[in-house]
């Protein structure tokens, strides 16, 4: 028997040849997908520069320009509160010295009625007590 290595040869060379196509398949879809993505990192960088460059700029003058406004509201505020406590202290002081004022200028005034009182019921109770004898006899 003849062993005949034609027909092994052929569909070994077939096999080869398809391994050769489909490593190029390979390689070309890698080239390919690697420009694809060149195109694509040239068109997101376009946009950066174009887009989101000018946007994140505005963005952060408006967070300067917020910062700013939230500093000087900051110290205005606390320009505020320290001038109600001054103005508050200075209140407290006023009533306190009025307070006294008053008590020192109205007790002159309440010691006199008291003793003008005092002096009424001693006066309506020594008349009261000469009419008694009179009406007991």
């Amino acid at each position: 028997m003849t062993v005949d290595l034609g027909t092994t040869n052929l569909m070994l060379g077939i096999m080869a040849a398809v391994s050769v196509i489909e490593a190029l398949m390979i390689i070309g879809i890698a080239i390919g997908g690697f420009m694809i993505y060149r195109r694509v990192m040239t068109l997101i960088e376009g946009l950066e520069a174009r887009q989101v460059a000018p946007a994140m700029a505005r963005v952060n003058a408006i967070l300067d320009d917020v910062k700013g406004v939230t500093t000087k509201v900051k110290e205005e505020t606390e320009r505020v509160d320290h001038a109600i406590h001054t103005t508050i202290g200075r209140i407290d002081d006023t009533a306190d010295r009025v307070r006294s004022n008053v008590r020192e200028k109205t007790s002159r005034v309440v010691g006199i009625l008291r003793g003008l009182r005092v002096a009424i019921e001693t006066m309506l109770e020594s008349r009261d007590a000469r009419r008694e004898p009179r009406t007991a006899h």
